[in-house]
């Protein structure tokens, strides 16, 4: 097999300074010392919190075949010395998209961005070679680190491209070079480095930049949004925009929803033909994030077909909706676990699946933290979660941040069972509270910490 980039390709590609000692091919690039791959290149890339040139003997010690440095840093042989390590990241990454002839699709919104990631690596597994980005690697590091890793033989690759200010997305997407520019939706998000979700929209729409000519902008019709990306799409230059969701007139447009237990059963329409998807996983958003897997395998040249029956295996990720049944079959504890990540759609969303949940033979439990990043208007869009939750059925209501304090407020005293500040305040009491049959849904920030909870919960009554 190929190696992943030669020793010739590393320096041509990054204008490295040779080293003494001889670097042979590499197969794989790490930015963490502690995970390495089969014959790795370790970048020493400078982060927030750590810098990656204290850990090069360290990568080199652990299996590493060569370190990339950022000149001035060298000091040991097996050290690709280049003027700065990020950029020659970039540079590398540049090279693997430009020696790839497969199907590149770039994922930005929201809401729903790895999930809906997630869905198209499925379906194009079942089709050919992929390459996709792991967990929520959509950064200014993240992204060229796994478009970087991607082999020469690609035939399909999915990228998730993220951002928390204006200009982010662009470079991104220009690095990526997308075939199918993919924008799940808009809502309220890192409001606080804007002005208003117009602006959230603009952002988002920095992805049609780096679309390559005669690509597609692939929309999410269902947000009144729609129009500006429509009309930044065309500024851009973008001949073909597609649109799929509820909105009546998108060209995949989910006709009918309906929830099945643990799973979503939903029936679509693309011009004159009609399909019926399954997923696993409950959720008008859920079906969503389907039917842009299925949209994109159409435009990849994909049979629709076998494109529904990988869908068929597709469900929430950790963090991101995942249900898990706990304990006694009989009596379990069902847990939804939405730790990962919330703001205004998402919590919408994630409250609406729990209204159609049935507690298998309990109570149905919410517990709710902080939506982080929303700026000045932060408590307005707390106390406006109150309709979701009162429609959610949740009997017992726990809150756990600062922010969180305006929806305890909106719901009343009677209504609350505790709002904490930490969630470390609310574990013990938490997992004493619960019982098997109960039906508990944990939905906030990551930052909050929330998946603390999930884990005391999985230790308590799995």
């Amino acid at each position: 097999m190929a190696p992943l980039f030669t020793s010739d390709e590393i320096y041509t590609a990054t204008g490295a300074r040779p080293v003494h000692h001889a670097v042979g091919s590499v197969n794989s690039i790490s930015i963490d010392s502690r995970e390495l791959g089969p014959e790795a290149l370790f970048v020493a890339i400078k982060g927030d919190r750590f810098d990656g040139h204290d850990f090069v003997a360290t990568a080199l010690e652990n299996g590493a075949v060569a370190a990339m440095v950022s000149e001035g840093r060298a000091f040991r042989d097996r050290c690709i010395v280049v003027p700065d390590a990020l950029a020659g990241l970039r540079d590398l990454a540049r090279l693997a998209r430009e020696r790839c002839n497969g199907c590149i699709v770039g994922v930005t919104g929201s809401v729903g961005k790895t999930t809906t990631k997630e869905a198209i690596r499925i379906v194009f597994e079942a089709a050919g070679a992929t390459h996709a980005s792991i967990k929520s690697f959509n950064n200014h590091w993240g992204v060229p680190l796994m478009l970087a890793r991607m082999p020469a033989a690609t035939e399909f690759g999915v990228f998730e491209l993220g951002m928390s200010a204006a200009g982010e997305i662009e470079p991104l997407s220009r690095l990526v070079r997308p075939n199918i520019a993919l924008v799940t939706t808009i809502a309220p998000a890192h409001l606080e480095a804007f002005d208003g979700i117009e602006g959230i929209a603009a952002a988002k729409a920095e992805i049609f930049k780096g679309l390559e000519p005669d690509g597609t902008a692939l929309l999410n019709a269902d947000h009144d949004q729609i129009g500006l990306l429509v009309d930044a799409a065309h500024a851009a230059g973008v001949r073909n925009i597609v649109r799929y969701g509820f909105a009546a007139a998108s060209d995949w447009h989910i006709e009918s929803c309906v929830a099945e237990g643990n799973r979503s059963r939903a029936s679509v329409r693309h011009g004159n033909d009609r399909f019926e998807l399954v997923i696993n996983a409950p959720g008008r958003h859920m079906v969503a994030n389907g039917v842009a897997a299925l949209a994109v395998a159409s435009l990849a040249g994909i049979d629709p077909e076998l494109a529904i029956a990988a869908l068929a295996r597709f469900g929430a990720p950790t963090g991101r909706g995942q249900q898990l049944l706990l304990g006694d079959p009989g009596k379990p504890l069902l847990l939804i676990d939405e730790s990962y990540n919330a703001n205004t759609a998402s919590m919408t969303a994630a409250l609406d699946v729990l209204a159609q949940t049935a507690a298998p033979g309990g109570r149905k439990v919410a517990i709710l933290g902080d939506m982080l990043e929303l700026g000045p208007n932060s408590a307005v869009l707390h106390a406006g979660l109150k309709n979701a939750v009162l429609a959610s059925g949740a009997e017992r209501i726990y809150l756990v941040g600062d922010e969180m304090g305006a929806l305890a407020d909106a719901l009343g005293a009677d209504r609350v069972q505790m709002h904490v500040r930490t969630t470390a305040e609310l574990v013990d009491v938490i997992v004493d509270e619960l019982a098997h049959g109960d039906a508990v849904m944990v939905k906030g920030s990551n930052g909050v910490r929330l998946a603390g909870i999930v884990d005391a919960i999985r230790a308590r009554f799995q």
